[in-house]
């Protein structure tokens, strides 16, 4: 192959190369660790804007209590649980399925892991409209 004097074959950059920098090779660097908690912490972030969101639970003082989320991670990959209130009356495996979805997408999308598996507990329902508003059922 020809090139132009001055030029750089294909391939390399117009940097110093990370050998020249004196750097190991990738693999050798090392890797980023998210430790549980942090996931966990990220996960009931998200849990709570998507209850808000998919349950129409508003988030506030009078509103309901703050989703819990633990997390294990491994290998790249993390399994969450989460555990909620929703309103009542409301379509459950429906609602649980978006927001399942929905905190997986933001965990992986803010974390880079991969997420594995995402539960639900609902740990009560709560009276969203009429007369029963503010009642736990």
């Amino acid at each position: 192959m020809r090139t132009r004097p001055g030029s750089r074959p294909p391939g390399e950059g117009s940097g110093p190369s990370a050998r020249a920098a004196g750097l190991p090779p990738p693999a050798e660097r090392g890797a980023t660790v998210i430790p549980d908690r942090v996931v966990a912490r990220i996960a009931a972030q998200a849990a709570r804007t998507a209850q808000s969101r998919r349950a129409a639970l508003p988030p506030g003082p009078s509103g309901p209590a703050a989703p819990s989320a633990s997390a294990a991670v491994r290998s790249g990959s993390v399994r969450l649980h989460l555990t909620m209130e929703l309103p009542y009356p409301t379509d459950i495996p429906h609602v649980c399925e978006r927001i399942q979805r929905d905190v997986a997408e933001r965990v992986a999308h803010l974390t880079g892991l991969r997420v594995g598996e995402v539960t639900l507990t609902v740990r009560r329902l709560v009276a969203a409209s009429g007369a029963y508003r503010g009642r736990v059922l």
